[in-house]
């Protein structure tokens, strides 16, 4: 089984979050869990839904702050195996093109 998430965790600042975002993403090498990020957050991949969070868990306690932010959505799809790149090639397939316009 593989369950994919969106996980966002920030510090409530507000000077440049990058260096305390890098620390949430780093946190995650710990973890068997692939992941990718983009500009709203981290896509997550596990084969469990125990993983996932244990990762989103590292990554949220690995960002300073005296406020911290965690989103979590969680795509726990149980009875089919898909990855999230399976997810967008279905989409890109509906769309006959890339699902991106970027030059």
């Amino acid at each position: 089984m593989t369950v994919i998430a969106l996980l966002s965790v920030a510090p409530v600042i507000e000077d440049s979050m990058s260096g305390e975002i890098a620390k949430a993403v780093d946190a995650l090498e710990e973890y068997d869990v692939t992941y990718e990020t983009n500009p709203m957050g981290t896509v997550i991949e596990a084969d469990d839904v125990g993983e996932l969070f244990a990762a989103a868990q590292a990554a949220h306690e690995a960002v300073d702050g005296d406020r911290v932010s965690t989103v979590l959505k969680i795509d726990d799809k149980r009875s089919r195996d898909t990855t999230a790149a399976e997810k967008v090639q279905s989409v890109e397939s509906e769309l006959g093109r890339p699902a991106t316009n970027r030059d």
